[in-house]
């Protein structure tokens, strides 16, 4: 007979404290599937020597964090065993005079970003649900928000990374330096991977000033077309923005924001160059919660499907246009937050089988022309549909990877790209 978690119990005790291990609940269920154990690790070693009991006896795990993107990807093929990256939530070193920390997988952002602000220091990095979020799930997912217009994603601020292997090794790759080049680029290679690959139990960023003095603008549009000539400008421009965000929703005039950081005089010097910009338009001072916008699209969501998808730039107007006509071929009712990077989050209320053709018309059109739509929620009566769509050439290089890293396939089976 196959081994399961409650076999291994008695193991798991020998390693965690007695309140380290519980039994499963309903709440713990991975996308719909239930698994058997909740494992709370102290530290990284003793995450990594579950995490290798678990893989010689062939369960399957899945790494968890603050649980708020759990429900992203595709439901695991099984899901044995919950392992909990709550209790490595500490910020292990903030070494301020050289601009990097180094913390816990467990810890959250809200956590982290209170210890660097300190000494006047941040991540330059805004997910969702920053009192929740921690930094592991964070680089599994590749989460970005904002300010990866001005300061890149977690991938670019990443310079060090220990993560957990399934057979218990703990590999470390980078340094405590901006400038390494030793060894493998492990940090880059897990972000965005999934919890597939490995588990990430610490992290080393590079971080930036905290600018005290923000100020937000925004400019309304009549047309899609004219917000993207706007848009374009904007950035072509010498201006030093932050952020630059549209919102766009069905029936409601897009609206462009900007974010300026720096000192009063130079944020009242860029306010002016945007103002000339943007004549004959008005600009109007915003309040900052204007940046939670993609955050918003998740409220009340049990019956909306919501969906990351990506385009090229000079095209964002299109894109939406694409967007606007589908919607209302399928009676459909969306509404869009979209940063200048090209990537936006896409909130769709319908009919559970129009919600699964509007999305996949959608996938269709962003694909052929390059871009991509994953699902990053569907209400449960919605037909079932893959949440990545195509996974390109890429596909057997990853394969390769995984069964090098993983070759038991114990970490979140099927959940990532083409059944990874």
């Amino acid at each position: 007979m196959p081994t399961t978690p409650l076999d291994l119990e008695h193991d798991f005790r020998a390693i965690l404290a007695p309140d380290s291990i519980r039994s499963a609940t309903e709440a713990d269920a991975v996308a719909g599937m239930q698994a058997r154990l909740v494992l709370e690790p102290k530290d990284q070693q003793q995450l990594a020597a579950v995490l290798r009991l678990a893989n010689e006896a062939n369960l399957t795990v899945v790494p968890r964090g603050g649980g708020t993107k759990l429900s992203w990807g595709n439901p695991p093929s099984r899901a044995d065993i919950i392992l909990s990256t709550a209790r490595l939530d500490k910020v292990v070193e903030h070494v301020w005079a050289d601009l990097t920390v180094s913390v816990e997988a467990g810890c959250t952002f809200q956590n982290l970003q209170s210890t660097l602000a300190q000494h006047g220091q941040r991540l330059a990095f805004d997910p969702f649900w920053p009192d929740a979020a921690t930094i592991g799930g964070a680089l599994s997912t590749n989460d970005s928000g904002s300010l990866r217009l001005r300061f890149g994603s977690l991938r670019d601020l990443i310079i060090g990374v220990t993560v957990a292997l399934p057979d218990g090794t703990l590999a470390s790759s980078g340094g405590k330096v901006v400038k390494n080049v030793a060894g493998y680029d492990l940090p880059k290679l897990v972000t965005g991977a999934f919890g597939t690959l490995g588990v990430i139990t610490r992290a080393v960023f590079r971080v930036h000033p905290l600018l005290r003095n923000t100020r937000t603008l925004s400019v309304s549009f009549a047309e899609m077309e004219k917000m993207q000539r706007f848009l374009l400008a904007v950035q072509d421009s010498q201006l030093a923005h932050s952020a630059l965000q549209a919102r766009v929703a069905q029936d409601v005039e897009p609206v462009l924001d900007i974010l300026f950081e720096g000192t009063e005089a130079g944020i009242d010097a860029q306010e002016a160059q945007l103002r000339a910009i943007a004549r004959p338009a008005s600009v109007l001072e915003s309040h900052s919660t204007v940046w939670g916008a993609p955050q918003d699209l998740w409220n009340s969501c049990d019956s909306a499907a919501l969906a990351k998808f990506t385009t090229l730039p000079a095209v964002i107007a299109r894109t939406l246009e694409t967007v606007r006509h589908t919607a209302a071929s399928r009676g459909a009712r969306w509404k869009s937050a979209m940063q200048a990077t090209g990537i936006g989050l896409l909130r769709l209320e319908a009919q559970p089988e129009n919600l699964h053709a509007c999305l996949s018309e959608l996938r269709q059109e962003f694909e052929s022309a390059g871009g991509s739509l994953v699902i990053q929620h569907r209400p449960s009566s919605m037909p079932p549909l893959d949440a990545w769509g195509q996974p390109g050439d890429a596909l057997p290089l990853m394969r390769a990877v995984k069964k090098q890293l993983d070759p038991r396939n114990t970490l979140n089976p099927g959940r990532f790209v083409g059944g990874i």
